[in-house]
């Protein structure tokens, strides 16, 4: 059996799937996000650990676990996981949408040398800023920094005892030389760090240690279980649903909003805010647009309006041509294609006929836009996209997509029931790290194609053009 471990935001999944790719089980723990201020986003890492022993101890309940042999992970990227030289966390974990350190980014973004070398702007949410902010502003916790881990990295620590990375999820961190699939140590020493405060390096789907003795105990396990280095979340996602060479991409309705595509050569554009990151399999890219609230932004509606966000979206029927009413989804800021951590989110445009379906659909249609605005940014790298693959909770509002599909003017796939996110690429990672071929990364079966309606083409075009120059009006009103 092989085990992929996704941690979420909300939420981690364990998924235990057989030589064949077939489902096993699976489980589910909870995860807490705290916001002590505004802009603030953090976790504590012990709360990881909780979850993966719940998951553990749920998937063992179900099946006997005597027969895993690899174990993969999947974790949310950019986290500062901060620990001293007895593994001891020193303080929260500031996550991905923590937009705390836009100072300390601006400011490193302005050394040409972090673009050109990282193949990215510095955003506020990387890891690198987060930790110029605990040096400006926590230096007695900056002084005892041993080790800098991302947060998938920090189940590794617990899993294997080793300290360890992958290409993908350290491509985000503002420290890693892209193109070479490396620490850079110049990015390090302008922050204040060197090379032996990183974890070392693997490939996505290279052996990064062994499951420690002790759980193997604990769940009856005789063989050496290999621990692959994994992905971070959208590259793992990438993986699970098959997308990993050029042309191939995939939208994710999350709590954020991802268009990824992959590429088979390193070519960035940082000036676009499109991420260039590694991919999880060696000598891969991947180019991404990421909305910093896609489902967040529906969430966030359905409890001002007092309704279920599926509920909403089940009551909208066919699609229709966007209104005048145009809603802004940058609730917490925005990454592709404006880098911009201070905006926030606007309704224009509203009228004595704006109903809550109305809303709905304004709410939905700024989401489309965004991804339209990702979408615009990684064509004119000269990216190639050739098939969407949707994944993601909000995938299952058919009007959503057939939106998305009507604005960027593609098909979109829509795969069978089942799961084939972070979980499952970090299955296939773990599957490959012991032993099997790069082959098994397949796409799913597809359901059904949700394809663009033509006659409301123009339609959606012009309401995007109308949302561009709403953001330059709002921009500095929020």
């Amino acid at each position: 059996m092989h085990l992929g471990l996704d941690l979420g935001t909300s939420s981690i999944k364990g998924l235990l799937i057989d030589d064949n790719q077939k489902i096993i089980a699976e489980a589910t723990a909870p995860m807490a996000v705290s916001r002590p201020q505004d802009g603030w986003s953090e976790q504590d890492p012990a709360e990881w650990i909780k979850g993966a022993e719940s998951v553990f101890d749920a998937l063992a309940q179900k099946t006997d676990l005597s027969k895993l042999v690899s174990i993969g992970l999947s974790g949310h990227m950019h986290g500062a996981t901060l620990i001293d030289k007895n593994d001891k966390v020193l303080r929260p974990c500031t996550l991905w949408n923590d937009t705390r350190s836009h100072v300390e980014a601006a400011e490193m973004d302005i050394d040409a040398e972090f673009r050109s070398v990282s193949g990215n702007i510095v955003f506020p949410g990387f890891t690198a800023p987060k930790v110029a902010w605990v040096r400006n502003n926590e230096p007695e916790i900056f002084n005892q920094i041993a080790k800098v881990l991302l947060p998938k990295d920090y189940l590794r620590l617990w899993l294997t005892g080793g300290h360890v990375a992958e290409m993908s999820d350290a491509a985000g961190t503002s420290w890693l030389d892209t193109g070479k699939r490396d620490w850079s140590n110049s990015l390090l020493q302008k922050t204040g760090l060197t090379r032996d405060q990183m974890p070392s390096l693997v490939e996505g789907n290279e052996v990064s240690g062994t499951l420690r003795s002790v759980l193997c105990q604990k769940y009856g396990i005789t063989q050496s279980v290999v621990v692959a280095g994994g992905g971070g979340d959208n590259a793992a996602s990438g993986i699970g649903v098959g997308v990993a060479k050029a042309g191939d991409a995939f939208v994710s309705l999350g709590t954020s909003g991802v268009l990824f595509a992959a590429s088979d050569g390193y070519a960035p554009d940082a000036a676009s805010a499109v991420h260039t990151f590694c991919h999880a399999l060696p000598k891969t890219w991947h180019q991404m647009g990421v909305i910093l609230s896609a489902t967040d932004s529906l969430n966030w509606y359905a409890k001002l309006v007092g309704q279920d966000a599926t509920q909403l979206t089940k009551a909208l029927g066919e699609l229709e041509a966007p209104s005048k009413t145009l809603f802004m989804p940058y609730l917490g800021g925005e990454r592709t294609p404006h880098n911009d951590a201070a905006v926030r989110g606007a309704f224009i445009g509203l009228e004595h006929a704006t109903d809550t379906a109305a809303g709905t659909r304004a709410v939905l249609e700024g989401v489309v836009h965004a991804f339209r605005d990702s979408f615009d940014a990684l064509t004119s790298t000269g990216t190639k996209i050739d098939r969407i693959m949707a994944v993601g909770g909000g995938s299952k509002s058919d009007y959503w997509l057939s939106a998305i599909a009507t604005s960027l003017q593609m098909p979109i796939d829509v795969p069978v029931a089942g799961d084939f996110g972070g979980a499952l690429g970090a299955a296939r990672l773990g599957m490959m790290a012991a032993g099997a071929s790069t082959d098994i990364v397949t796409r799913p079966q597809v359901a059904k194609t949700i394809t663009p309606n033509l006659q409301l083409s123009n339609a959606f075009a012009d309401a995007h053009q109308r949302y561009r120059e709403a953001y330059k009006s709002i921009r500095n009103l929020t």
